[in-house]
């Protein structure tokens, strides 16, 4: 008897998906504990204020910039 195997979509699965999320807050969180330690003068140099880092830190951990969402 003949049967036939159906493959799985090509797409990720919820737990990849899952996964690939948690590692993008890890990240976000990681960048902005490290901006929090720049000096005035080294976040010029990077176009950034103090102000707009301590805005970044207020921030919920999963509410990212939507640039910062590629």
């Amino acid at each position: 008897m003949y049967t036939q195997q159906i493959s799985a979509p090509s797409r990720p699965g919820l737990l990849a998906r899952l996964l690939a999320a948690l590692i993008r807050l890890e990240a976000q969180s990681r960048a902005r504990r490290r901006l929090a330690t720049l000096d005035a003068h080294m976040l010029r140099d990077i176009g950034m204020t103090e102000a707009e880092v301590q805005t970044l830190e207020a921030r919920p951990e999963w509410d990212a910039p939507a640039h910062w969402r590629r």
